[in-house]
């Protein structure tokens, strides 16, 4: 008697070789993780921002601000304004010095901020500034006017970029040709033409220093009409800048 071996018709044959194995995704991964989303996007936003201001800095180093939200602000108000660019070597020497003498002693050996000042402003209980002229070329031409905190802590951020990507002398020309010395009037071409009628390079030691004298406080104080305290702090200023001239202290610009 045969036997028969069992039919295995119907049933699916085995595969050869090693068999795919299939794994549940762990639920950890399908879960939302909003620190991690939030923190990568924080990340992402600060680079695009860092990388945009890198490119404004560097753009005002080779082209010349056409304007300033102040300077815009105030020929919305006036109808127009009085100011002309002009590069530093058509400026007076002794013009240059003359506004470091008197904003920015210490122009040439910080990097953006002066601590001494800083610290004399504090010691005055808030009677006298202590902003150098690298933070005030950033107040002017990025940012706005006004004492608010996140002005200042914006103020805090770009001045060091500045200071990094800008030599000293473009920080002092930008500063010289945003600046307001009077009423609608910006600029040191403007301004030695307005106050005493020559240009920005002939300029005597005695009209530069008048000419720093009201930089403070601009509107109320005249460079071809002095008051007696203008007079005071030009003779000041015109000593401070015979001797930033002598001790070194211009070397970063001249």
């Amino acid at each position: 008697m045969v036997r028969r071996s069992p039919s295995t018709s119907g049933k699916p044959k085995a595969r050869s070789g090693p068999q795919p194995t299939f794994k549940p995704r762990d639920a950890k991964t399908r879960r939302f993780r909003p620190l991690a989303w939030l923190l990568r996007w924080t990340l992402r936003l600060t680079f695009v921002a860092v990388s945009v201001l890198v490119m404004l800095v560097l753009a005002y180093r080779v082209i010349n601000p056409p304007t300033t939200f102040y300077i815009w602000s105030e020929t919305q108000r006036l109808g127009a304004v009085d100011r002309v660019w002009v590069d530093a070597e058509n400026v007076a020497p002794v013009m240059l010095r003359s506004v470091v003498a008197a904003e920015d002693a210490n122009f040439c050996t910080h990097w953006g901020f002066d601590m001494e000042a800083i610290r004399a402003a504090i010691d005055a209980g808030g009677a006298r500034g202590g902003s150098t002229i690298s933070q005030q070329v950033v107040k002017n031409v990025y940012l706005w006017h006004g004492r608010t905190y996140t002005r200042k802590a914006l103020e805090a951020l770009i001045t060091p970029v500045v200071e990094a990507l800008w030599p000293k002398r473009r920080i002092l020309e930008v500063y010289l040709n945003v600046a307001e010395f009077d009423e609608g009037v910006f600029g040191i071409e403007a301004a030695a033409r307005h106050y005493f009628g020559v240009g920005p390079e002939a300029l005597s030691p005695t009209q530069a220093a008048r000419l720093a004298a009201v930089l403070p406080n601009p509107k109320d104080r005249s460079a071809s009409r002095p008051s007696n305290f203008v007079q005071r702090r030009a003779a000041q200023i015109r000593d401070g800048a015979a001797t930033i001239a002598a001790d070194g202290r211009a070397a970063c610009f001249e």
